[in-house]
Parts: C-alpha cells; sequence; structure tokens
C-alpha cells in the first residue's frame, strides 16, 4: 500500500516536473524573442527561475522514490550483497532523518499554528512572532514568495513518503 502510494505521488511529481520543464523552456524562448526585439520582460526571467527552482525540488523527491539520485557507489559495488543491503538501508535510514528535519524546518520557517491563531492576518502574525516569510514579495512579479517556497513542503512531504516507503514496505521493489 505505502509503495503505490509513493509510485502515485513520484509519477504526479515527474508529470508536474515534466510541465515545469516545458514551462521554462518557452519562457527562456519567450524571453529570447522580447529581449531581440528590444523589450524585455523582466518578469519571465524571475518566474522561470522559480519554475526551475520548482521542477528540481520535484525531480529529486521523485528520484528518492526511485532511486535514481546521483550516487558513489564504489563501495557498494565492491562488497558483499549482504553489506550493499545494509548499506542500503542506512543511506535509507539517514534520508528518512533527512526528509523529517526537513518537515520540521518548514514547520518551524512557515508556523502554520501561529498562522491560525493570528486568523490568517500576517500583520498581526509578523507582530507576534518577528517572521516575515509570508510578507515578502518577489521582486518583478510582485507576488508573495512563500507561493514559490512552498514547493519545499512539498518536497519535503515527497521525500518522507518516499524514504518511509524504502524504509518499512513490504511491498516494495527492492
Amino acid at each position: 500500500m505505502l509503495y503505490r502510494i509513493s509510485a502515485a505521488w513520484a509519477r504526479t511529481e515527474l508529470w508536474v516536473a515534466a510541465l515545469l520543464a516545458v514551462g521554462v523552456t518557452l519562457l527562456v524562448l519567450l524571453n529570447v524573442v522580447t529581449r531581440t526585439a528590444g523589450n524585455a520582460l523582466f518578469w519571465v526571467d524571475e518566474l522561470a527561475i522559480y519554475a526551475m527552482a520548482w521542477m528540481t525540488f520535484l525531480g529529486a523527491s521523485a528520484a528518492l522514490h526511485h532511486r535514481s539520485s546521483v550516487a558513489v557507489t564504489l563501495v557498494p559495488d565492491a562488497v558483499s550483497e549482504k553489506a550493499r543491503r545494509i548499506m542500503l538501508k542506512i543511506v535509507d535510514v539517514v534520508v528518512f532523518a533527512f526528509s523529517l528535519m526537513m518537515l520540521w524546518f518548514c514547520w518551524r520557517w512557515f508556523l502554520p499554528l501561529d498562522l491560525i491563531r493570528a486568523g490568517f492576518d500576517t500583520m498581526a502574525f509578523q507582530g507576534q512572532t518577528f517572521n516575515f516569510v509570508y510578507a515578502e514579495p518577489t521582486t518583478t512579479l510582485g507576488l508573495p514568495k512563500y507561493l514559490f517556497w512552498s514547493v519545499i513542503w512539498l518536497f519535503s512531504i515527497g521525500a518522507t513518503l518516499h524514504s518511509s516507503m524504502h524504509l518499512f514496505s513490504k511491498d516494495r521493489p527492492t
């Protein structure tokens, strides 16, 4: 069950990342055309950067599911199968711990309960917590940056799901 949930989440992450890759390509082409025409749209650069960041985080999370992250395999390739499985399990534990820490850091950064207690009033939230995460706008788009930073929540949730699957699921392929 956990494997199927993780696989569905990873499929969704890869689809969204692929759409974002297309979006980045189109934004860069738009930027080339408008700059060549002498009428640059500066918000295109910023949006392309945010789209690439989202694509990277979502792709990294999906890579955890598929065990296709960049790795140095010199030692695991040189040891016995039993030692390799132990090393793989240690890596799973480290990735799981990292993903839980990422969730904790997101919780501490965004302080969702404090925002709820403030009645979603960002001014009151800022006054109570001295946290300005919901106040900072993007440079050219004028949108709140927390909308773009929310991909870190998605990455953390996905990484936790995928690493949990590798640690605890009995129905996953090895």
